[in-house]
């Protein structure tokens, strides 16, 4: 049994905050870069390098890639032998949210009631996704979510018969009602199967996967590899104006589902994919 006390969590986390919002991870950085190398449109070359630049100057200036900082999404794995010391570890990670953003000077942007909307002015309650597993560690993955890109999102209720193909036409759909409204280039999260609600929480863990960490099952990886090409010749381009990125990725999560039914979800995220992991 390990013994984590809520402290640690919530420095954890006040942390993982302040550094989501500066910081891209390195595949996603890396994935830009090859993007602007690749852009056939002159004006789409410019802003992915523009894009660039911005990266590098809310490095050396320590100020936030985007204005929107984001509703704070964590994916928690607890294990099994792991004992939570010192108080509720919901309200731990809520307090390292409150800080992170309070001390950050990140802009808070949740509201307390979705009519009412009141600022709660700390940017919590976070929305957070609890996974049981094995072990005796904590692994926390935060994922800052803007509301441009989120509000682009979409989920379809297919019948099994739409098969592979209701399920790519569902994919393009989405990215083209979403145009220039998601900022692109985007990352395409996707979850396919489950129920309503695993599908729309697939589509948004998938946005968090590392772009190395290819799916296991030969359908699945097809089609991520599919649809990012046929979204990239849409024409959308970076920043909606036009050229050959549209998305950098499109990741892909399944799970079993109904035999009556093929729910597919679509997250979408603008280049601003932020995510940062620690584990304790």
């Amino acid at each position: 049994m390990k013994n984590i006390k809520t402290q640690d969590i919530t420095n954890a986390i006040k942390e993982m905050c302040i550094e989501a919002n500066h910081y891209l991870s390195e595949d996603m950085t890396k994935r830009l870069k090859d993007a602007a190398s690749k852009e056939e449109s002159e004006l789409g070359k410019k802003i992915l390098n523009q894009l660039q630049e911005n990266l590098d100057i809310a490095d050396k200036e320590q100020i936030p890639i985007c204005q929107d900082t984001g509703m704070a999404v964590f994916f928690v794995e607890i294990g099994q032998e792991v004992h939570i010391e010192d108080g509720l570890l919901t309200d731990a990670i809520n307090e390292g949210v409150r800080q992170g953003y309070t001390e950050g000077y990140l802009r808070k942007s949740v509201v307390g009631d979705p009519i009412e909307r009141i600022n709660t002015k700390d940017n919590t309650p976070a929305i957070i996704h609890y996974n049981i597993v094995a072990g005796d560690n904590l692994k926390i993955t935060l994922a800052p979510k803007g509301f441009g890109s989120e509000n682009m999102s979409r989920i379809f209720m297919l019948k099994p018969a739409d098969g592979i193909e209701g399920v790519k036409e569902a994919i393009l759909t989405a990215v083209k009602d979403a145009g220039p409204n998601a900022c692109p280039p985007m990352v395409v999260g996707v979850g396919i199967g489950g129920t309503f609600e695993k599908s729309a929480l697939m589509a948004k863990e998938a946005l968090t996967r590392k772009f190395s960490a290819r799916p296991s099952i030969p359908w699945v990886k097809d089609l991520e590899d599919e649809m990012l090409e046929k979204i990239n010749k849409l024409g959308i381009g970076p920043g909606g104006l036009g050229g050959t990125t549209t998305a950098l990725a499109v990741n892909i999560n399944t799970y079993a589902t109904h035999i009556a039914g093929l729910p597919v979800a679509i997250n979408i995220c603008c280049h601003v994919n932020r995510h940062t992991t620690r584990v304790l």
